[in-house]
This record gives C-alpha cells, structure tokens and sequence, in this order.
C-alpha cells in the first residue's frame, strides 16, 4: 500500500502505528532511527562518504545499476536503521530485488524492518506492549541497534528524539495507555522504570495544567517509591517518583489521576511528583533528584503545550488563578493538608523551580494576578500598616505562620515562619518590610509589616540599661536554663507537699522549666519528668549551674531550621541559608542555642569554627 504522509517522519510514524498499534512503543523506535539516519532511507554512514568518495545518492544508484558490488561486504552503515553486518545487508539487498525496488526505497526499508524486527522477539514484543517511550527506546538501542556507545546519555538523547515525533503524531490520533481507558495525554521519555499502582481513578476529568511536587521523606531508589504505592490498601500513589540519583519510576499514567496531594480537585489537573529526600525537616533533595525533577517539569510542559510554568506563592491566590492556555502552575501538598509536604528546603525552591523551566521553554515569565472575589459586607477589608515608629519597635504577629524572607520582596526565598509572639523589628525596607532583630547581623531575615490581619505595629524599645548591681544583702539570682543542675533545699517537698523520696536528694538534679506549680526538675538532662517543686525549696541557682563556654560553628547544610527548643517537636522560627558562622551559648541533647536569640539549631549539620 501506498505510505500516507507529508514528510517522510509521518510516513514512518503512520506505517509503524499501522503494524503496532502503540504510540509508545513506535515512538521508542522513531527515536533510533532518526538517530541512525535522519529518516532518510538513502543514508550512507558519513564516514564512508569520504573513504568511497560518494554522495547518498551516488553509493544508492551505483548499488541498484550494478556498477558498485561490494555493498554487502564494505562495512558502510546503510538506509534508516544503518544496516552495517554483511549479512543484514546481505538480506536487505535481496529483499530490494525481490520487490524490483531500489536500494534506497523508503516503503521497502520499511516492510523489510518490519519483517526483520520479528526475529528479534524481545525488541519486537517490546516496541508492542512498552508503557514508556524510554522503555522501547533503550530496548532498540541495546539489543537491535547496538552502537558502540550505548550510554545515559545517548539513551537520553534517543528518548527525547522519539518524544519529539510522539508530540507531532501522537496527540492527532487516540491511543492506549498502560492502565486502560484512552486518551491523548503521554508519559514522560525520562521513565527508568515502571513500577504501576492500582491507585488511582482512572481517566482525568480535566486538563492538565498543574505540578505538585512531593517529598517522599527518605531517600528511596525510584523502584521503592513506586513500590510504595502497589498495595490498594495504602490508599495514595503518584504519577512519577524520583530517585536520589535522579532515576525516574513511572508510577501512574498522566493520563490518569494519582491519589497524591489530599484534593481531588487538584489531583484532577495535576502531574504528582514524589522526590526521595531526607527524613527530617527541611526534608533535602539530593542534586541529582532536583536537577531531574527540573528536567522532567521541563518534559511535562513540552507536552502538554506549556511555555511557561508559575509559582504564586500565595495559596489563595493561587489556587483561585486560572492558567492561560500557555501557562502550568506550581502547587503544593501543604496547602491541601496539614503537611510540611514538599518541606522547606523544596518550597523556598518552587520559585527557582519555575523560572529555570521557564527559561528552558523560552517563555516570558508572566505576574498573574488571581481575580478578587467580592468580600461579603460584613467582613471589614484588612487593615494596611503604614506608619511605623522609629527603630527598633516591637511587633505582635498574629499568626502562626508569617513567612520570613531572606529579602524584602514577596517573590523571594523563604527561610522560616515566625509563629505567634513579640518580635523585635531593627529596620524598615521598602517602606513595608521589617529586618527581625535576629538576622540583623546578616540581613538575611525580613517579614511583611503592611497586613494588619498578620502584625500589630508595637513601640519603639527603649534603650537597654544594666540592672542595678546586687547589695551584699541580696544576692544576684542566676535566670535557670534547660539542663541546669539545681540543689534541693532539706526538708523539701514536692509542690502539694507530698515528701520527696530520699534517693531523689542523692542525685544529680537538672531544672527542666516551670509551670504554674513552680520547677520542673528531673533526674535525667532529658526524658522523664520526676516532679515538681516550689521554687522557694530550690537553693540559690548561682551556686550550682553549670558554666558553659560559647563556641563558634560553621552549618554545613544549605537551609538549616532554627526551632524553639532543642528538638524537632519545636516550632520553626527561620532558616539558615548562608552556611555562616555562629556563637553557641548553650547545648542540650545534641542542639546548640543561638547567641542572637533566634533559637536552637542541630548540631548534626555543623562543625566547629
């Protein structure tokens, strides 16, 4: 039959679909053969050109008229998949003959490597039944092309040229995905491997034109996180998993909804992605998983038409934006769920995210403003803060999560949230940003003063002045820190009188706080509690706490988490971003606390200075 199409690409791409009915499998193969020969079925490999000293078209037309004979013997890379071992060559040529076509006909090459393809039963089957296109790809490449490299980055390269004719053919006609049902939505060239999850609810009910990335919370191989999600039982899945060394597992077809990111509104328009990362806040990617992650961001664009992918990092705005035809949006888990989910480290990245995708595609970034919804008349509009006292002033934030920005700009980093509380505010930026006391030496830590629904504007602070020295009759009292060593006095009791067991008095005691009762102290520096007393029955704190010696440390971690207290059940007040050097003043349980006042950071992630 006659080859239908404009180009030679479709003429290939229309026979192939023809004979196997699976887009991904056709496309794995296209990639290869344009990779071999362009699709020109006249090729002659270009070394040869020049040893032989003929053109395509001369070695084609010599070969067919007789006047050149050693075509099967010369070693010469020939037609679309670059015949070369002489007895392929050998078949090839008498296949020609026997059909009175010539050497370089495009419609024999391709009956003829049909024919050829069956002797080769895993490549064959493969091209037939693959889910991805890097499935059938690698498969041609290794085991029926067999170049001399047949490294990542060639198995790259040929993924992404078959992608390239999946975006130009496939899309116009309706083909089979790999979990049932059909559709016009393809899987990711990046694919690794394949690790499928019956998890999800089949074909989308809308567009795509979102991506939530995800932190898998441990650095699991791409074949684990897919392994995850094989059990209905487990209730949740994804539509790809990342590996730490950037591996890609196809988890559910994009065709498909994944069951990711706690909204099923969002899952419907979503691509979900699960990167391995580690297992503590701020929850880090290694480079290579980023990178990827970057890549096949990338790759989800392309095919789907995208030329710009945004991050808004306001929930309410973004999820009230529509996206132009053009345009994907960022989402993420957190504003679905109480979830930290991508953690810190990925969410002050989501901004880095979009514009390095968005280069890549050669879009112009673009400032979308969600539309304003009508406030109800009984809901006043919020308060706008715009005179403020002369530094430093005090600050009440009233809620529990004002971002902290490493600049006074809405689009910059994140580096923490403050929670509730008093805040001291050393300068003004921007005419709407205060540098927190905390970062003052750095620069690095601002918060947005204009809302009044998030501050209260307090007062200027007035200059500290030294407390009047002690008088011999009354002793300077010493303020008592977690994991001090305290001295009951004799004869104490527990605060509702109760008597203190005598083996309580012969250890080491440590302060561990106060409550209403009066100190909390405890045989352990951490751990249980052993009772309360009233503070009156604790001897003078200035003879018996520990003296410690400040140190300087250098974080090795590119975002490091300022907590609280010393521990990971502590509230997240900033980030450390800079890798810089700090003085700690205290230590408990492996956390050290800042000189600055901003709180405890984990001494796993230092070293000393």
């Amino acid at each position: 039959m006659a080859l239908q199409g404009n180009s030679n690409e479709e003429k290939i791409w229309n026979f192939l679909m023809s004979k196997f009915n699976n887009a991904h499998g056709v496309a794995g193969l296209m990639g290869n053969l344009y990779a071999e020969s362009g699709f020109r079925p006249e090729n002659l490999q270009n070394t040869y050109e020049k040893s032989l000293g003929l053109s395509d078209t001369e070695y084609t037309t010599k070969v067919d008229n007789g006047t050149y004979t050693n075509f099967v013997k010369d070693k010469a890379g020939y037609g679309l998949a670059q015949w070369t071992y002489w007895s392929r060559k050998e078949n090839l040529l008498n296949y020609a003959k026997s059909k009175n076509k010539s050497i370089g006909d495009l419609e024999m090459q391709l009956d003829f490597l049909y024919q050829e393809l069956q002797g080769y039963k895993t490549v064959f089957s493969t091209i037939t039944n693959a889910k991805t296109i890097r499935e059938a790809s690698d498969c041609v490449l290794t085991q029926f092309e067999r170049p001399a490299d047949q490294g990542t980055a060639v198995q790259e390269k040929r993924a992404s040229f078959g992608q390239a004719s999946y975006d130009k053919f496939a899309k116009k006609t309706t083909t089979n995905n790999s979990q049932g049902g059909t559709t016009n939505m393809s899987n990711s060239s990046l694919v690794d491997c394949t690790v499928l999850s019956p998890n999800h609810s089949g074909k989308r009910t809308h567009a795509i034109d979102r991506i939530t990335p995800h932190c898998v919370v441990g650095q699991l191989k791409a074949e684990n996180i897919g392994g995850c999600f094989t059990s209905p039982s487990r209730q949740a899945s994804c539509n790809y998993g990342i590996g730490p060394d950037g591996r890609v597992c196809l988890i559910v077809d994009e065709a498909n909804r994944s069951w990711c990111s706690s909204s099923s509104a969002n899952d419907q328009r979503a691509v979900t992605i699960e990167v391995a990362s580690d297992s503590t806040e701020p929850y880090a990617f290694k480079d290579a998983a980023y990178n990827k992650l970057v890549d096949l961001c990338e790759d989800i664009c392309r095919r789907n038409g995208k030329t710009v992918l945004l991050w808004i990092e306001d929930k309410d705005k973004a999820l009230a934006y529509n996206p132009k035809a053009n345009e994907m949006l960022l989402t993420v888990h957190r504003w679905f769920a109480n979830k930290s989910c991508p953690g810190n480290w990925m969410f002050s990245r989501m901004g880095d995210l979009a514009s390095k995708v968005t280069a890549r595609l050669g879009g112009a970034a673009s400032t979308p403003v969600a539309p304003t919804p009508t406030p109800a008349p009984s809901k006043p509009a919020a308060p706008t803060n715009t005179n403020f006292p002369k530094t430093p002033f005090t600050v009440q934030v009233l809620v529990d999560d004002l971002n902290i920005r490493t600049s006074p700009r809405m689009g910059d980093n994140v580096c923490g949230t403050t929670g509730k509380g008093s805040f001291t505010i050393v300068e003004v930026a921007n005419g709407e940003w205060g540098l927190l006391k905390s970062y003052a030496s750095k620069k690095n830590g601002y918060i947005y003063l204009a809302n009044g629904n998030y501050v209260k504007i307090g007062k200027t602070v007035a200059a500290e002045t030294p407390a009047p020295a002690p008088t011999p009759s009354q002793p300077a009292k010493v303020e008592l820190k977690d994991g001090d060593v305290i001295k009951l006095k004799a004869g104490a009791t527990y605060w509702n009188g109760k008597a203190i067991p005598a083996w309580v008095f012969n250890k080491t005691l440590y302060y561990r706080g106060k409550n209403n009762e009066g100190i909390i102290f405890s045989t352990l520096k951490t751990g249980a509690i052993t009772g309360v007393v009233k503070e009156s029955s604790i001897e003078n704190a200035s003879t018996n706490t520990t003296t410690f010696k400040s140190y300087m440390v250098k974080v090795t971690a590119d975002a490091l988490n300022i907590r609280k207290g010393p521990g990971t059940n502590h509230a997240i007040t900033g980030c450390i971003t800079d890798r810089g050097t700090y003085t700690i003043v205290a230590e408990d349980n492996g956390w050290g606390k800042l000189k600055s006042g901003a709180g405890w950071i984990s001494l796993n992630y230092t070293k000393k200075a």
